[in-house]
């Protein structure tokens, strides 16, 4: 993926943005400090994304003043994670605000046009896992990506599975979300020649431990090529999947 770092020093040597116009982005405060947060002002140079804002634990006013903060330093677009109802409404009285209630995002702007080598799948045991399939797949689009999902597919039913092996197939990443066992991970990996990314989520009965028997069962999945992030950490997961789709040769 290109960093605005690379982007800015492509502009200057092909003469669309000038060395001054260049070096006051570079010369920009790296943070900003309100006293409750530092938002980080330089993420997106370093690193090809701006800033995400968690959204759980922070107060409305917080979340309003680290919003303005990005926006106020030219980032586009705001994503807000793991945000309530009630404190979106709260926020978007102060700023335009699009939410989403089942994926618990907040963002400000518009989904960019996807990009990237290919379509990210996302795909799910059960209904019960969307909320953090959710996360992941506007994540993702949030990132600039095309998304696919393939919702309710799970291994207690595997010809539901197998009846879409041609997304499967043609993904360039896919991320396999689910509770329970946690075994849809490893299948979908026995079947797709791209990463796989594994999401476990905290439904199931007692002895799934809050999703602790998924997140082992895909840690040890026998399937090559499977990776697997934290507990219903769908924002990990559609961020990875985003840095995979948006890979380039590096010389």
């Amino acid at each position: 993926m290109n960093t605005q770092a690379r982007e800015l020093l492509e502009g200057v040597k092909n003469g669309s943005i000038s060395v001054d116009e260049a070096l006051l982005k570079l010369k920009a405060e790296p943070f900003e400090e309100l006293g409750y947060a530092k938002p980080d002002l330089h993420r997106a140079i370093r690193q090809g994304v701006p800033e995400v804002i968690y959204g759980e634990g922070k107060t409305p006013k917080q979340i309003i003043g680290i919003t303005n903060s990005l926006i106020e330093n030219g980032q586009g677009r705001v994503i807000i994670t793991r945000l309530s109802k009630d404190s979106a409404e709260a926020v978007g009285q102060s700023i335009a605000l699009t939410y989403d209630e089942v994926s618990r995002i907040a963002y400000t702007g518009d989904i960019p046009e996807p990009g990237g080598i290919g379509t990210i799948v996302i795909a799910t045991g059960g209904t019960s896992d969307i909320p953090a399939a959710e996360e992941a797949a506007l994540t993702a689009q949030l990132l600039g990506n095309r998304v696919r999902r393939l919702y309710d597919v799970g291994v207690s039913g595997i010809h539901r599975l197998l009846a879409h092996k041609e997304e499967i197939m043609s993904a360039s990443v896919i991320i396999a979300a689910a509770g329970m066992e946690g075994a849809l991970a490893s299948v979908v990996g026995g079947l797709a020649d791209c990463p796989v990314i594994a999401l476990p989520t905290s439904v199931g009965y007692g002895a799934s431990f809050g999703g602790l028997a998924a997140l082992l069962s895909m840690l040890n999945s026998c399937a090559s090529g499977v990776c697997t992030v934290n507990i219903d950490n769908g924002f990990g997961a559609g961020y990875l999947a985003s840095m995979i789709n948006h890979m380039e040769g590096k010389k």
